[in-house]
């Protein structure tokens, strides 16, 4: 019955999260329709998200063993319950304060065969969408495989005497989870200065189009590169760490306002507006890339032979395998996201034109260029 209480409640709660989270996502798309603040806002977002991680992560622990002083269930009952309403808080406060200012034409009718046909019609949300797959299917296959390269490939002496040069007292036994821990938390903390320093300054200047296929580029090469480092080679890790999360920093604000311009392109071209459902299909090739990129990690390293148990000894083919899921493979997958960025037509000129020419009909049809 516990088992069947935890699955239904879960159920239950992702359910309601996407319920809330479509149009959530959609909302920068429809507060404005400049294309700088439109980045802006998305940028803004993932700053708060990445705080409320951090926050997250480094109070639930403290916060379980404070309220439930022994008691682990009525612990984590109290924590959850404080992060629950702290987010209905949070969500009312967005419900009241945000703005629809871009609203379908006038005249549009509810039509869903129409929506679908103009969504599957269109070649920029075509691009967002793979896109969008393949980046997510890559993260999480990437994000699997690192632990596995961190536990079986990684020398845990040279790790061990790397994290004691930095103030970390351990020896070769917790050098896995500390440095794993390190490593993650490294490549956070340097993606959200990343969001913060770059996002909108080089979308500003090169367009988004133009900035994702640099930075997404990079990305790629990057992650190739953690093919190279030897066992013992840690700082060069790290390093490459730093460098692939500062490369695909810029993108991650830049993919939800591109999703944005292109609900605005469906509108230039069939005069219809389908924001959310713009944004709902998308998000829900992130959901998909997510569970296909941890199912891949899982299947690739199988066939290289990975045997689970933290004492078994990999063979060397199942070695490789880890260095391969952790490195080139990732590297392709990511290229593949390239790929479907140069089939997306939104370029900053196009998009510049396009809500002039937006902004225009607006006005004509009610008098308000914001609707």
């Amino acid at each position: 019955m516990v088992a069947v209480y935890a699955t239904v409640s879960y159920v239950l709660l992702m359910t309601m999260y996407s319920f809330n989270n479509t149009p959530y996502s959609s909302l920068g798309g429809v507060m404005t329709g400049d294309i700088k603040e439109r980045t802006s806002i998305t940028s803004i977002r993932f700053v708060g998200s990445t705080i409320a991680q951090f926050v997250v992560q480094g109070l639930t622990l403290p916060l379980v063993s404070r309220f439930g002083n022994g008691d682990d269930r009525m612990g984590w009952f109290y924590t959850v319950s404080l992060y629950a309403a702290v987010a209905f808080v949070c969500l009312v406060v967005a419900f009241w304060s945000s703005r629809e200012r871009i609203t379908p034409p006038p005249q549009q009718e509810m039509n869903i065969r129409r929506d679908v046909s103009d969504l599957l019609g269109n070649v920029p949300w075509r691009a967002m969408f793979v896109l969008t797959l393949f980046v997510f299917i890559t993260l999480a296959l990437w994000g699997s495989a690192m632990s596995f390269y961190f536990q079986n490939y990684v020398d845990p002496y040279a790790l061990s005497a790397f994290l004691c040069r930095l103030g970390f007292d351990t020896d070769a036994s917790q050098a896995y989870s500390v440095g794993f821990s390190l490593f993650n938390t490294v490549g956070a903390i340097t993606q959200f200065f990343g969001v913060i320093l770059l996002s909108n300054f080089l979308a500003n200047r090169y367009g988004k189009r133009s900035t994702f296929i640099a930075c997404l580029s990079l990305t790629a090469f990057f992650t190739a590169l953690f093919y190279l480092p030897s066992v013992s080679d840690i700082q060069t890790i790290f390093l490459l760490g730093i460098l692939k999360s500062l490369a695909y920093a810029p993108t991650v604000p830049l993919l939800w306002a591109m999703i944005g311009d292109v609900a605005d392109h469906i509108e230039y071209v069939n005069e219809r507006r389908a924001t959310g459902f713009c944004f709902s299909g998308v998000v829900y090739a992130l959901k998909t890339g997510l569970g296909l990129g941890g199912a891949f990690a899982g299947l690739l390293l199988s066939a290289f032979g990975y045997v689970s148990g933290a004492s078994v000894v990999q063979s060397d083919m199942a070695v490789e395998g880890i260095r391969l899921v952790s490195s080139v493979v990732p590297a392709i997958l990511f290229a593949a996201g390239v790929t479907a960025l140069f089939y997306y037509p939104i370029t900053k000129e196009f998009n510049e034109k396009m809500q002039n020419e937006l902004s225009i009909r607006r006005t004509h049809q009610n008098g308000d260029p914001h609707r």
